[in-house]
């Protein structure tokens, strides 16, 4: 492809690609020559920019009675697969995936710290009533689950917790590490989520964040210290 050719197709992809954003999602913003007379490309070209905006999510290209090119939106999903996508070709490892899962987490709870809803602020003292009850692995990652879940909307930051969400189902998607994290029957475990979740109904986000790194991040931290070589220049 030329150089003029690939820089038509970038400008006219940025072009469309805004068009979309500035109508509804689903909303039809035209056919195949429609576009192409709107954006004053060919056929071919529009073909090649559907292309593109289609793998990033944005394009719906619908066949037959009322068909033609609808707006769409990229879902966690597609996220996903184009995140997995940039670390196979760098490639990204499943350390680099837990080290920024867990400053997602330490970010998220204290986040969560200001929340002022007084029905999640409920559910939240619901769910550490049941820590006592949580003695297995299996127990342990139910909470988690829930606990993430429950943060995500005491918080409300979606670009957050869309972040949150990929990087750590990239990290769960892979082959879990010798991570000391439940020893025995989770009494550490426990002792410090059950910190963490009282700071956080305390609405204090200073002390959030000091239980988040001590039973959370500094976890991470010391496995990737001792897993991975210390790097010094040439």
């Amino acid at each position: 492809m030329s150089g003029k050719k690939a820089s038509l197709i970038v400008r006219t992809t940025g072009v469309l690609r805004e068009k979309i954003y500035a109508v509804p999602e689903g909303e039809r913003i035209g056919s195949l020559h429609e576009l192409a007379r709107s954006l004053e490309v060919g056929i071919v070209t529009l073909q090649q920019v559907a292309r593109v905006l289609e793998h990033e999510g944005l394009l719906e290209v619908r066949r037959g009675p009322g068909g033609g090119y609808y707006g769409a939106r990229p879902d966690a999903a597609a996220l996903e697969r184009g995140l997995h996508a940039y670390m196979r070709m760098n490639p990204a490892s499943y350390e680099e995936a837990l080290d920024m899962t867990s400053l997602l987490f330490n970010e998220l709870a204290t986040a969560a710290a200001r929340c002022t809803d007084a029905g999640l602020r409920a559910r939240l003292a619901t769910l550490a009533e049941t820590l006592p009850g949580c003695t297995t692995m299996a127990d342990s990652g139910r909470f988690e689950m829930e606990f993430q879940e429950l943060l995500f909307r005491m918080v409300r930051r979606p670009l957050f917790e869309m972040l949150t969400r990929v990087t750590l189902h990239y990290s769960t998607a892979h082959t879990a590490p010798d991570l000391k994290v439940f020893d025995d029957d989770g009494a550490a475990w426990r002792e410090g989520r059950g910190r963490i979740i009282a700071a956080i109904l305390a609405n204090d986000a200073d002390l959030t964040r000091f239980e988040a790194n001590r039973q959370n991040r500094a976890v991470v931290r010391a496995y990737l210290e001792a897993k991975l070589p210390v790097r010094t220049g040439s």
